[in-house]
Order: structure tokens, then C-alpha cells, then sequence
């Protein structure tokens, strides 16, 4: 058989593939139960992101299936088993600040930039055009070959959960949803909320201030890039009004302040990350916080800010928690505080996003937070939990896609493990595999999230090869 050039196979897809990823990243597949029917449980944009691409494949010739308007798949090929390719097509909500629509998919500087760009559109539809290649040339296989299309990866999973209590599992697969060379651990994720329960002691001095509502954060995975706070002032508010600019100056934060309706507002801009790792961003919420935990304020506001103050206010590690964890394969524990609230009704709670090594207990962990928790007047609330993943060295998966790796780039390919979790997770034998190239910086989540043209077509070729061998 003659060798096949991969990369060729994709430059001669390259125009219509860039079409598709455009059309793909043009949805806008945010989460939105608000406007949730039996047809799209999750929102429309989500749906209509999902029958595009079910669309797509049964044009192409494969054989498409809708699984519940939560999840679907693109098959093709014969055999006992599947090679599984997890993928997803809702992204995080847009954010602001971008240069550009970010749902324009515009192509700039070799660059096309979108929400969903890196995550996971674009890897997704490279994915597409690799079973698209493997099929069209009509390579034999014995695997079924099988892209597993997922539409609540940013939030609960409730997609893969549906799909395989119904669809059959994956002998092996990956997820082109992280880093090459290959991801072969990923750390535990646990999401809750630290509701406040009580106010602790009574605060006897002066109050200059009522916090009547504060919001900051929309999901548990991101970095909070925008607070707001209302406060009624017993007196002018002046005095606040200059403490709060000069700690805007101090801390190079962006922020306003402004009466409306006789009540102080206060905003504040950090900048938006992935809560795999909180110290890449700056967390809104919790700068607000810092500043509403040292002013003269009620007792009940107060005890809510300086409790997120002094456990979290930088400090992404859990040490001030007493839950710091670290090991040689996936790192340390981090945590993001994705959400943050407090009213006057209902007090403060704290939406956490925890991610912690592999070889760490989350029942132990779990156990010395509540015994603080308990002292500290708060209590645990919609606790999740993900398991830690990890496949080992000498898995063929995982030699078959080093393999790969090194014959198309001529660089070896590193075991590397995340803090971020990927569909990997859902298969024993799972790894995620891309689509950011060593050297890449990563903005999933950010801003002006793009993926690189020549990057795009890289993956694929690369994809189209680990199917062929995975599956033949």
C-alpha cells in the first residue's frame, strides 16, 4: 500500500473545512435552559450547534444519530468495536472586551477568531474532516470509527451521562479538547457552593454602609471578569467613593462607581480565565470582595466578605483551607471562585470549582473543609464530583497516538497531565489528544479565543492518522 500524505489530504479539504469551522463557530452555543423545549433541552443555539453537525455528517455519508437533543454521533466503518472521538460544540458565554464579534469567526493574521475557537469547535470539526479523509479513501478497517458529539461539556455533562446510559461505550478514543502531544491525566472536579449560614460575631462599631446585593461569575469553570455591588450609605458617600477609586488604582483595575436611585454602585473588571487555573486571570468578584471587607458595613455583609477575603483572595492553592495537595503527576489542588452572591435575604454563597491530583481523597478533602466550614457559619451546598483519570504508559492507545505524534512532527511526544477536564474521562481507555500545539498559548474561555489556521489543518492530519492506525 502506498504511503499517504496526510497533510496533502487535508490542503486538498483545506478551503471547504475553514468554511464548515466558520459556519460551526457562527452558532452561538451557549447553555440556556431559560429557553429550554423538549427540542432543545439546553437552548436552541446549543441545539442548532448539535443538527448542524448531525447534518453535516449524513450529507457526507456517514450515519448519523441523535441521541435525546442532549448528545449524537457520526459513524462509520465495520467491526466489534469503536474508536471513539469526544467532542463538544456549546462554549462559555462570550464575555466582553473583544475586538471582534465573537461570533463573526473572522480570519485575521492566519488566525480565526471566535468563541469556541480553540474550545472545541474548531479542534471538532478538524476531528470531522479526519473521518472524512479516513473514509473517502476508502482505508480498510475492522473498528467502527464513531465522533461522539456532546453539547453540555461546559457545564454538568448531562449530554455524555445521557449518551451512554443509552449508546454503547468506546473500546478506546480521545478528545481533541486540550494539548498535544497527549494528556494521560486529568485531575478530580468538584463543583459546590459555600452557602452562608450564619453571621459568626456581631460587628458593635459604627456601619457607614448596608450591602444590599452583590453578583460576580457565571459558571464554576471560569474566572470571574466583572462584580458588582449596591450599597445603601448612611451618610455622603464620598468618603467610599474615594476609597474605592484609590483601590481600583492600586490593584490596575478597571471600574466605575455611580449613584442611581439614591443607591452606590460600584463595579469592578478583572480579566476571565479557565478555573483549571485561577491564577491566570483576576478575579472580579473576589477584589470586590477585598474592598467590601474593609469597610464599615453590616454584620452579615461583613462576615461574608471577609470569610471569601481571607480564605480565597489570592490564594488559588486551598493552603488557608487547610486542603493544599499536590503530587508529581497532575500537581497541585487548585481552586476557582467562579460565583459569587450575597443579598440581604438570603446572605453570601460561594460557587467553587475544585480541581485536585490524582492521587488525592475528595472525601477526605471534603471532611476537613466542612469541619471549618461548621465554625465559620457556612455549610456546603450542590456538591459534585468528577473523578480523577488516568491511563497508563503502556496502553495501546497511547503508544499508537505517541507513534503518530512523532512521525508528523518529528518531536517526541511528552505524556503531559491537566488541571481541565476533558470527555476523555468518560472512556476507561481515554486520553485527550490537541488540538494546542506545544509553544500555543491558550485562551479558551478568554477573550479573543482563536486557533491558528495552520494549527487547524496540523490537527488534522494528525487525527486522520490516529483513526486509521487506531482503527485498521
Amino acid at each position: 500500500m502506498n504511503v499517504i500524505d496526510w497533510q496533502k489530504e487535508v490542503e486538498q479539504r483545506q478551503e471547504a473545512l475553514i468554511d464548515d469551522a466558520k459556519k460551526l463557530l457562527q452558532i452561538k452555543s451557549v447553555l440556556d435552559e431559560d429557553q429550554a423545549t423538549e427540542d432543545a433541552p439546553l437552548g436552541e443555539g446549543v441545539k442548532e450547534a448539535l443538527d448542524f453537525m448531525l447534518q453535516l455528517g449524513e450529507k457526507d455519508g456517514f450515519t448519523p444519530k441523535n441521541v435525546g437533543n442532549l448528545a449524537g454521533h457520526l459513524e462509520f466503518g465495520q467491526g466489534e468495536e469503536i474508536v471513539g472521538i469526544l467532542c463538544h460544540v456549546d462554549v462559555v458565554p462570550e464575555g466582553d472586551g473583544w475586538s471582534s464579534d465573537p461570533y463573526g469567526a473572522e480570519i485575521r493574521d492566519g488566525k480565526i477568531f471566535a468563541r469556541g475557537a480553540i474550545d472545541d469547535k474548531g479542534p471538532t470539526m478538524a476531528a470531522y474532516y479526519a473521518m472524512k479523509i479516513v473514509k473517502e479513501l476508502e482505508l480498510p478497517l475492522n473498528k467502527r470509527v464513531r465522533m461522539i458529539i456532546g453539547t453540555d461539556e461546559e457545564s454538568d455533562w448531562r449530554c455524555v451521562d445521557h449518551y451512554f446510559e443509552n449508546e454503547e461505550m468506546p473500546a478506546m478514543g480521545f478528545a481533541p479538547d486540550a494539548d498535544f502531544p497527549i494528556i494521560y491525566a486529568e485531575k478530580g472536579i468538584a463543583d459546590f457552593d459555600l452557602v452562608q449560614s450564619g453571621e459568626g460575631s456581631k460587628y458593635d462599631g459604627e456601619i457607614k454602609a448596608t450591602v444590599l446585593s452583590f453578583e460576580s461569575g457565571r459558571r464554576y469553570n471560569m474566572v470571574p471578569d466583572f462584580a458588582k455591588a449596591s450599597l445603601e450609605v448612611n451618610n455622603e458617600p464620598t468618603e467610599i467613593v474615594q476609597m474605592y477609586a484609590d483601590f481600583l488604582k492600586q490593584n490596575d483595575l478597571p471600574g466605575k462607581y455611580y449613584i442611581e436611585n439614591g443607591v452606590l454602585i460600584l463595579e469592578a473588571e478583572g480579566i476571565s480565565a479557565h478555573g483549571m487555573e485561577p491564577n491566570n486571570g483576576k478575579n472580579a468578584g473576589l477584589y470586590m470582595a477585598k474592598f467590601l471587607s474593609e469597610l464599615k458595613i453590616d454584620s452579615k455583609a461583613r462576615h461574608f466578605f471577609q470569610f471569601a477575603t481571607t480564605y480565597f483572595y489570592d490564594e488559588s492553592r486551598g493552603k488557608k483551607l487547610g486542603i493544599a495537595y499536590s503530587d508529581d503527576i497532575t500537581g497541585d489542588l487548585t481552586i476557582n471562585v467562579g460565583k459569587l452572591a450575597f443579598t440581604q435575604e438570603n446572605g453570601g454563597r460561594l460557587g467553587l470549582n475544585v480541581r485536585y491530583p490524582v492521587t488525592n481523597n475528595m472525601n477526605d478533602t471534603k471532611g476537613i473543609l466542612e469541619g471549618l466550614l461548621k465554625d465559620e457559619h457556612f455549610i456546603i451546598e450542590n456538591f459534585t464530583d468528577s473523578k480523577p483519570h488516568h491511563v497508563a504508559e503502556d496502553d495501546f492507545l497511547i503508544q499508537t497516538l505517541k507513534k503518530v505524534y512523532e512521525e508528523q512532527t518529528g518531536e517526541k511526544a511528552e505524556l503531559l497531565s491537566i488541571g481541565g477536564g476533558t470527555y476523555a474521562r468518560s472512556l476507561k481507555s481515554g486520553v485527550a489528544f490537541g488540538p494546542l500545539f506545544p509553544g500555543r498559548e491558550d485562551i479558551a474561555h478568554q477573550k479573543d479565543e482563536y486557533m491558528y489556521i495552520e494549527d487547524m489543518l496540523r490537527a488534522t492530519a494528525i487525527y486522520a492518522q490516529a483513526i486509521y492506525e487506531l482503527a485498521k
